[in-house]
């Protein structure tokens, strides 16, 4: 089955795209993807795949985070996060291990993106939030970026305690990639409650970096622009 999965994946691989992929996500020396390797693949034909795919084991869907190239671990948590929605409590858990024993693997925003809110934030969101505060103080960029992302599912569900809070902790963050993260989900709550994130830019645009802040405030009425 895996020979099988990763065979029809290469089939559809396309050599200038990837060449493209590898610029596009920051793959230099020096970059924040540095080294990784693309198949060059779009994101719908991954979905495509994954979704016929869905019913694999999660040990099966798990082995794609070892791979090398991007897609495949793209492919590895789309399956995951299909199969996170579906599990009982114990493979919940098993799925949420897994995922945080290889997040040197979900080593890009893509990745990040994709999986966080679904699996991190969809599990903590009933249990203990202490990792979440662990992943924020990490060395590792992609795992600060998890624990900000993972909680647009708390913020789906009207609760914005922490993410305000994780919020406040990555305001002196270097990466800029932090700082669109933080303020794409200062934005989100700005959709549910505009008074709410208006009360945290008042108190923090001064020490926030600009790039947070014009995320922050993207879709603001004019009206309110001038609170800060």
């Amino acid at each position: 089955m895996l020979k099988n999965i990763r065979k029809e994946l290469k089939i559809l691989n396309d050599k200038e795209y990837a060449t493209r992929l590898q610029k596009y996500f920051k793959t230099g020396k020096g970059e924040y993807g540095e080294g990784d390797r693309f198949l060059g693949l779009r994101v719908p034909v991954i979905r495509k795949i994954a979704k016929k795919y869905r019913t694999i084991s999660i040990s099966e869907a798990s082995e794609f985070l070892q791979s090398q190239f991007h897609e495949e671990r793209l492919f590895s948590l789309f399956v995951l996060v299909h199969l996170f929605k579906k599990a009982n409590d114990a493979d919940k858990k098993n799925i949420l291990t897994i995922y945080l024993n290889n997040t040197k693997s979900i080593n890009n925003w893509d990745l990040v993106d994709a999986s966080a809110r679904h699996i991190v934030g969809a599990y903590f969101f009933t249990h203990d939030k202490k990792i979440l505060y662990t992943l924020v103080q990490s060395k590792n960029l992609w795992e600060r970026r998890m624990s900000i992302m993972a909680t647009s599912y708390f913020i789906y569900h009207n609760n914005f305690d922490d993410t305000l809070k994780i919020a406040e902790i990555l305001l002196q963050d270097k990466e800029d990639l932090i700082h669109k993260a933080v303020g794409w989900m200062l934005r989100e709550i700005g959709n549910k409650n505009l008074e709410l994130e208006e009360e945290f830019l008042q108190k923090n645009y001064k020490n926030m970096p600009r790039t947070m802040l014009r995320y922050a405030i993207e879709k603001f009425p004019e009206k309110n622009e001038n609170i800060i």
